[in-house]
């Protein structure tokens, strides 16, 4: 049985790197083709995306869960804070995206499959692996302070980069047509919304724990 749920958890691990890395790499593919600026700065425009980044973060811990999970690296994505972070992170991306962004254009043929796997596919799949190989008995309330880093310095470095180059990634950030303190508000209430976020994962696996 533990020898079939091995198997199992190597599969996910698999199927989810695969899917992963198609996706990044095709969505740099597109945006390379269909550029409006030079090669060097759509790559720094590429790397701008939250959920690039977030998506990237899915297929690295996918990768080297399967491929090397005694190494450093290995030990570190597998701590179930590290795991639920992360499942909060792509969730944010997908529950963000279909409220505040899917409305915005209608992108289409292999636009619309990355764009699917990226914003919906990729979330859920990585939050079932989450609720079905992730152990979450060591999950307290205090762990979700610390995840707020990573979407705090990513809007800071938004904000910073976007006064120089005048880029903006995201419309509900973009200073040029909301000015900064619409911007900086939406900003407060996005990291609300990844703290409540955050500690609804604790709370579901607190709730798993109790009924397992």
């Amino acid at each position: 049985m533990e020898k079939k749920s091995v198997r199992a958890k190597q599969i996910y691990l698999t199927t989810g790197a695969i899917i992963g890395w198609y996706a990044v790499i095709s969505q740099y593919y597109l945006l390379l083709v269909n550029r409006a600026a030079s090669v060097p700065e759509t790559l720094i425009r590429f790397f701008s995306y939250f959920t690039i980044l977030t998506n990237i973060l899915v297929a690295l811990s996918f990768t080297i869960l399967l491929l090397n999970p005694k190494s450093e690296w290995g030990n570190f994505f597998s701590r179930p804070k590290v795991l639920t972070a992360i499942a909060g992170y792509i969730s944010f991306v997908g529950i963000a995206y279909n409220i505040l962004l899917r409305h915005l254009w209608k992108p289409e043929g292999l636009q619309l499959v990355v764009n699917e796997l990226l914003h919906s596919f990729i979330p859920i799949l990585f939050v079932l692996y989450w609720l079905i190989f992730v152990p979450k008995a060591a999950l307290q309330w205090k762990n979700t302070l610390p995840w707020m880093i990573y979407p705090i310095v990513y809007f800071l470095c938004v904000l910073v980069r976007g006064a120089w180059s005048g880029f903006y990634p995201y419309p509900f950030i973009d200073v040029n047509t909301l000015g900064y303190t619409h911007v900086l508000l939406n900003d407060a209430g996005l990291i609300i919304a990844f703290l409540l976020l955050s500690l609804l994962f604790v709370a579901i696996g607190k709730a798993v724990v109790i009924l397992s």
